[in-house]
């Protein structure tokens, strides 16, 4: 077997080995309080993420995530927050086409031509 064969092998084993660790994972108790800060307010610190992390290298009061939260929707506001409203939402490029290039083979021969035209 070749090193592409073993690729997908070997990312399938990480994949797995993740989840098994991440099986572990439990939440405290004692972090869950029904009336503590939910989806709403999990939408807000994650969407004020940035700003909230820069303060909190200065400021000891301020804190980037709620806790004690009421657990899972807390969790997937703070996440929709970060990435579809805030740092994640952003476009990484912007790509103009200006510029197309054709190409074609001519009949009975094995010579290509391009075509190039603007936009």
């Amino acid at each position: 077997m070749g090193r592409r064969a073993l690729a997908p092998v070997g990312a399938l084993l990480a994949l797995g080995a993740l989840s098994a660790l991440s099986a572990c994972a439990t939440q405290s108790a004692a972090a869950v309080a029904p009336a503590a800060p939910g989806f709403l307010l999990g939408l807000w610190h994650g969407f004020i993420f940035p700003v909230a992390w820069v303060l909190s290298l200065f400021m000891p009061e301020v804190a980037v995530y709620a806790v004690p939260n009421n657990g899972g929707w807390y969790d997937f506001g703070y996440f929709l927050g970060i990435v579809v409203f805030g740092v994640g939402a952003r476009k990484s490029q912007t790509v103009y086409r200006t510029r197309v290039i054709r190409e074609r083979i001519v009949p009975g021969t094995h010579r290509i031509i391009r075509e190039e035209s603007e936009e």
